[in-house]
């Protein structure tokens, strides 16, 4: 198999995953990094064109630096597409200061003798460390997932082959001219490495990616647009597996529910965009008072609901508190409401055996009695509380 039969490959392969990447970016705004990965795969196209002209070159040199340069930009690209992905800031100073020195060597690179050891690792050097700041932007992001830690490994191996190149040259030799390279054992070695290296690099990458989208258009099927906190599907998958892990394992846990105060009346007096307002604002300080590992959602309309993991009902009827406080004290003429607004809330606490829809039984029918006793008002399920000791005779 020659090498020019191998770089016709390559030159498909990075076609596909150009187009594959490029229609990920189109159709999917949330797979920031797809676009600089379709860029850096359409480069590696443009490099194997001028790889293929390169034997034609009377004077081979500016082919010869093209291809250099093509190849170092697609990696950058790619590099930024990964970084844009993980959601880590790319690493502009290293980026710019490979480059800078890359074409900066090229007149040391392109006088050292075509087929020797040295110049091939000058050669290979730029490749390699742009290959090893994928790896540690990779790393650094802090992803450990089983896809994550194989495209580390994947890139690491890739970058470490870039440095064997110059001991290939060294063992099997290469040609004494940039012209001859496409007849020699060391262009079919060279070029087969990077058809597979190109092929597993792409595949992991296009799973990360879809790995990544499915779970944040699952994230968005489960949260309300208007108040950025879970809507009632979230809550039931999210709930269900909290409220297990309660039960397996004993530990206290307390669910608040929330109904505002007069929402009609709002939104009839002031409009349903202020209407909505109010809503965002009430998410805003359910969320803001609540532990990192709480559950906040909207049930629907202007009820919500907050599941607490590791809380008593006497913790949870605090946290309801302080959100009524915080709320009735809260001036919202900013948000187009010129009056108080008010929210009542109901507090249970699971119960060994409890199903969800038990749990969520006893906190609405608190929260009806606090409804019924005037609102502005927090009520615990009395199911729930601790029955008061009985006085000893004798004792006052």
């Amino acid at each position: 198999m020659t090498a020019a039969f191998i770089l016709a490959i390559n030159l498909f392969i990075a076609g596909i995953f150009a187009v594959a990447f490029g229609v990920v970016a189109a159709t999917n705004r949330t797979a920031r990094g797809a676009g600089w990965l379709a860029g850096g795969y359409a480069l590696g196209i443009v490099d194997v064109v001028l790889e293929l002209v390169l034997p034609e070159q009377a004077d081979p040199t500016p082919v010869a630096v093209g291809i250099f340069l093509v190849f170092l930009i697609g990696q950058t690209f790619c590099l930024i597409g990964v970084a844009r992905h993980y959601r880590v800031l790319p690493p502009w100073i290293a980026i710019a200061a490979i480059s800078t020195l890359s074409v900066l060597a090229i007149p040391l690179i392109f006088t050292l003798d075509y087929g020797s050891p040295l110049r091939s690792l000058a050669y290979q050097l730029p490749y390699f460390a742009m290959h090893s700041l994928i790896v540690f932007t990779i790393f650094r992001s802090r992803w450990r997932q089983a896809l994550d830690v194989l495209l580390m490994v994947l890139t690491a191996i890739t970058a470490l082959l870039y440095l064997v190149r110059p001991l290939i040259v060294w063992i099997v030799g290469t040609a004494n001219a940039p012209q001859g390279y496409m007849a020699t054992t060391y262009a079919a070695i060279s070029q087969s490495v990077g058809a597979v290296t190109l092929i597993a690099m792409a595949l992991v990458l296009l799973l990360v990616i879809m790995r990544d989208t499915a779970a944040e258009m699952n994230i968005r099927s489960e949260t309300d647009s208007l108040s950025g906190a879970l809507n009632r599907r979230g809550f039931d998958a999210h709930a269900e597996r909290l409220l297990a892990q309660a039960q397996r394992t004993g530990a206290p846990l307390a669910l608040v529910t929330a109904d505002l105060d007069h929402f009609k009346a709002i939104n009839d007096g002031f409009g349903h965009a202020a209407g909505d307002m109010v809503i965002a604002h009430f998410a805003s300080l359910l969320r803001g008072s609540a532990a990192a590992a709480a559950i906040v959602s909207r049930l629907g309309g202007e009820e919500f609901a907050v599941l607490m993991p590791d809380a008593t009902i006497a913790e949870g009827r605090r946290y309801a508190e302080t959100v009524r406080t915080a709320l009735a004290a809260a001036p919202l003429s900013g948000l187009g409401v010129d009056q108080r607004v008010t929210a009542s809330f109901g507090v249970a606490q699971a119960m060994p055996g409890d199903t969800l829809f038990d749990l969520s039984r006893r906190a609405d029918a608190a929260l009806y009695r606090a409804k019924a006793s005037g609102r502005n008002q927090v009520s615990a399920a009395l199911a729930d509380l601790s029955p008061t000791p009985t006085p000893q005779r004798g004792l006052a």
